[in-house]
């Protein structure tokens, strides 16, 4: 069976699942994840049909099945988003798809209240948010939980670098919604921050920084983050600090709300069961839940960092390797072209530069990464690997051989068009869902791109010529500009060993975090 159609039926096998797994799944990753267009934070599948249904046709018609190498290259069918867009009286963004497949809704609200907005408090962000549903006016974390429980409506809440959200799932009819709604909108912008939470809270968060002095990989990060945004907002972690975080009150968390949680400051995400009415509706009445404001400006753009490397000595026996640049920010015009050039270098897992050079013909790692994760202004461009301690002088280096060979020499045709068809096939996943919608809707709104934009970077994508994907990679990376960070034991090295068809050695263990 070709690669090609191993692919397709790989992509094809997800699309099943998320089909027969709604009750099940409901994830969430951070925001500056690079595999698809725009990041989402929630994935739940939505059932065309049920699994009942699929086996039945499937055992009426098995040519439906036995058709699938007759595919080709042609891309998997996606849904088509009808969005509509206008403006709350409060200012809120709002961003709305009706689907009416599903008796539900989802609802996301998008804040310019991430970690970059902390103002010399590291963490205020952050605490500010997982604090929304620990209290409001007569109900303690416990009554606001059951609350939504017995609606059968699900919150979500998370604060990250450029952003906080606030989500609710529900039912649709107005028994459910109404109800939902009410708390869902008493929530988050009544929150009284008790103290006895706020306390609980940060000790959470203190005993995770103890567990993350054992952890080399995110000792790494961390440091990574600070040489590579030097005193910028970006430069000190979302979760805070084991300075910072004691000191922070409910005073804080109460005023940051006030400024950060304003409709002004938000963009509210509406996908579901749902007339354009009702949307309104809600929308309105969110907005107008929330203290009046305006939006918060965007961080500065960084300055360069000075390319280097810093290590960290931690007695492990795997190095943890990070290298980073300075990458584009959101709705940069020259994405589509980074964007498929990392899925060649590194970002589109087996079959990558890096992946092939590295692990395949190496053995050098389970794993070798690459991605742009643009943000509100320039998000970075990193790699990421671990290697046994011995070779990872060695192993840094093929890396950054590797990289200034694609910068200069581009990818081939042969990869141009791999990663092409790879992308067209495996995008409509990316609205496989409501929730998956959801979270576009958010993160279009947020980052303020053409409500086409989905279409738009799969028509730019397959317009892309090698020489395009070249100049655009060598124009905003550089060969020798990376800000390196290892972690793990100082040990003598060994060379590099020879490529082989086959790995001359598996590496010595599973990764160590």
């Amino acid at each position: 069976m070709s690669d090609r159609n191993l692919v397709r039926r790989s992509l094809l096998g997800l699309a099943l699942v998320s089909c027969l797994g709604l009750a099940a799944c409901d994830g969430k990753t951070g925001e500056t994840a690079a595999s698809i267009p725009v990041p989402t934070e929630e994935t739940v599948a939505t059932p065309a049909e049920s699994g009942q249904a699929i086996a039945k046709a499937a055992e009426e018609d098995k040519s439906r099945l036995e058709s699938l190498d007759e595919l080709g290259d042609q891309p998997l069918p996606r849904r088509e988003l009808d969005i509509q867009s206008w403006q709350t009286e409060g200012g809120a963004k709002v961003l709305f798809v009706e689907a009416h497949q599903l008796p539900m809704f989802d609802l996301r609200l998008t804040f310019a209240a991430g970690s970059s907005q902390d103002g010399g408090v590291p963490g205020l962000a952050m605490l500010t948010n997982a604090m929304l549903n620990e209290g409001i006016e007569g109900k303690d974390v416990t009554a606001i939980a059951e609350g939504f429980e017995g609606l059968g409506a699900d919150f979500g809440n998370g604060s990250y670098r450029d952003m906080a959200i606030a989500s609710l799932r529900s039912l649709s009819t107005a028994d459910k919604r109404e109800p939902a709604l009410q708390l869902f909108s008493q929530v988050l912008g009544q929150p009284t921050f008790p103290a006895e939470s706020l306390q609980r809270i940060k000790n959470q968060v203190l005993a995770g920084f103890e567990f993350q002095k054992q952890n080399p990989g995110k000792l790494a990060s961390l440091e990574l983050f600070e040489q590579l945004y030097q005193d910028h907002p970006y430069a000190h972690p979302s979760e805070g600090t084991p300075e910072s975080i004691p000191g922070i009150t409910a005073e804080q968390l109460r005023a940051f709300h006030a400024k950060a949680y304003t409709a002004g400051n938000a963009v509210i995400a509406l996908v579901g069961d749902l007339s354009r009415e009702e949307a309104e509706a809600i929308a309105a009445q969110v907005s107008s839940a929330l203290p009046q404001g305006p939006a918060l400006p965007p961080p500065p753009v960084p300055n360069e960092p000075t390319a280097g490397k810093h290590h960290i000595d931690f007695p492990s026996n795997q190095t943890h390797l990070l290298l980073a640049q300075l990458g584009i920010p959101r709705g940069h015009p020259d994405y589509a072209a980074l964007y498929l050039g990392n899925q060649i270098l590194g970002g589109g897992g087996f079959g990558t530069r890096l992946m092939e050079e590295v692990r395949e013909k190496r053995g050098l790692t389970y794993g070798v990464y690459s991605g742009f994760s643009p943000m509100q202004t320039k998000g970075p461009f990193m790699i990421n690997l671990q290697t046994r301690a011995e070779l990872s002088e060695a192993t840094l280096g093929l890396v950054q051989r590797l990289v200034a060979e694609f910068l200069e020499q581009g990818p081939t045709k042969a990869e141009l068009e791999r990663s092409k068809r790879e992308t067209a096939g495996s995008f409509p996943l990316s609205t496989a869902s409501n929730a998956d919608i959801v979270g576009q809707l958010g993160s279009i709104g947020f980052y303020d791109l053409p409500l086409t934009y989905l279409e738009d970077f799969m028509q730019q994508v397959q317009a892309l010529s090698v020489e395009d994907v070249r100049t655009a990679m060598s124009k905003h990376l550089s060969a020798d500009g990376f800000v390196i960070v290892t972690a793990g034991p100082q040990v003598e090295q060994k060379p590099l060993p020879a490529p082989s068809a086959k790995p001359i050695e598996q590496p010595s263990s599973v990764p160590e975090h």
